[in-house]
């Protein structure tokens, strides 16, 4: 005795297997493609530097000059670097910006005091960053 079911009640078979298995793989591929993006973004952003800046001080020695010192610890000292500060106002506005080279040397860390000149009265100074990409203006190339 077979049992018959009444046309239009049920679905159709279900989808063969191989359209599902396909779609996990795909999808699975779209995940570790993302994952591996995000890694190599968060490595380029959070990776030690090669080079590390830090303001120590400042002395504000006119209303247009604002002197500025900072250390430069490089891995490898050899190599020139080259680093920019600032000077701001009161307000927080960048009055004054000044290139500094650093030449290559024997020591790892370097202090440098380094002179800015401001367009107004500066309240403070602070060390923008550091490169070892210097540009040829600086080194005479």
């Amino acid at each position: 005795m077979t049992r018959t079911l009444p046309p239009g009640r049920y679905t159709a078979a279900a989808k063969p297997a191989r359209r599902k298995r396909w779609l996990v793989w795909a999808l699975s591929a779209a995940v570790v493609v993302v994952g591996v993006i995000v890694a190599v973004v968060a490595y380029n952003k959070f990776a030690v530097s090669e080079i590390d800046s830090e303001a120590t001080s400042f002395d504000l020695v006119s209303d247009s000059q604002l002197d500025i010192t900072f250390t430069v610890t490089r891995e490898d000292p050899s190599q020139a670097a080259v680093c920019i500060v600032r000077s701001r106002s009161k307000d927080g506005s960048e009055t004054g910006r000044r290139e500094v080279y650093i030449a290559g040397g024997e020591d790892q860390t370097v202090k440098v005091t380094a002179p800015v000149y401001t367009s107004r009265p500066p309240a403070m100074g602070d060390i923008y960053g550091c490169s070892l990409d210097v540009p040829a203006y600086l080194t005479g190339g």
